[in-house]
């Protein structure tokens, strides 16, 4: 009786101790929920948004297309950081991480990205009355800040930036420089060019590193979930819709200033 309890016995060791089961697209659509796993922000909207009276956000219109496609409903799961996501995906706490997420050779090494959903690139930002900066031999003569755990940091790191205060929170680099706890704050594109929609004395300065995309990241493991992802966002990429969305959370200015920091 004990031989044969041992097999049993084993298995459940197995099934008790083995990591959490990936969900990809077939049991997704079993669920009847996307969970997109996001760092939620009151001043950063654009991408993300549970604010009454706000549309959504950019991604989540995106991921709302997607899931009507499939009969899906989206379920925003907030994570508590940007360094959060990775580990809340992999645990299965999340389907697919979105709000302004960005593709990085760091990342890649752990989970799988789709293609690009907006194109982004690092920007400086400082305020009026200064010059704008315009070298990364004038920003390391700044008080400079980002946000812990994002891309703008590893361009930081990566230009030989050093000192930077990382712990400002996600979308307050814009009052950061206003009270003067930085003199240079630096942010993906897209959060600068809605910075400075609201605050005319915001400026673009020098952009770092190489243009980027932002896309959206999930499990290595989920191949039916990353082609049909891909699929969907190729299409709208052809479309008049995605054009509309960049405008409407962005700013009309927004698909030329793109353009040019994919040139420069």
């Amino acid at each position: 009786m004990a031989r044969a309890l041992l097999p049993l016995l084993t298995a459940s060791l197995a099934l008790a101790f083995a990591p959490l089961a990936s969900a990809d697209l077939p049991e997704i659509q079993k669920r009847g929920s996307l969970r997109a796993l996001a760092v939620l922000s009151d001043e950063e909207t654009y991408f993300v948004s549970q604010k009454a009276g706000q549309p959504p956000g950019f991604d989540i219109e995106v991921l709302e297309g997607f899931a009507r496609l499939h009969r899906l409903k989206v379920e925003l799961v907030p994570a508590a950081g940007w360094d959060a996501l990775i580990p809340a995906l992999l645990k299965g706490k999340g389907d697919v991480v979105a709000g302004g997420f960005t593709d990085t050779e760091s990342r890649r090494r752990q989970i799988e990205f789709t293609a690009e959903v907006f194109p982004t690139r690092t920007v400086v930002m400082n305020r009026k009355p200064r010059p704008a900066i315009k070298s990364l031999d004038e920003l390391r003569g700044e008080k400079v800040g980002t946000i812990k755990g994002t891309f703008m940091l590893e361009e930081l790191q990566a230009a030989g930036i050093t000192g930077v205060d990382d712990g400002v929170a996600s979308g307050g680099l814009p009052e950061a420089l206003k009270g003067g706890r930085i003199t240079a704050g630096v942010d993906g594109l897209e959060a600068a060019l809605v910075a400075q929609s609201r605050d005319k004395d915001l400026q673009l300065g020098a952009f770092l590193g190489k243009p980027s995309s932002l896309a959206y990241g999930v499990r290595k493991e989920d191949a039916a979930l990353l082609r049909a992802l891909n699929e969907y966002i190729g299409n709208l990429r052809k479309t008049p819709t995605w054009s509309r969305l960049v405008v409407k959370y962005f700013g009309e200015a927004a698909p030329e200033i793109l353009r040019k920091a994919r040139a420069q």
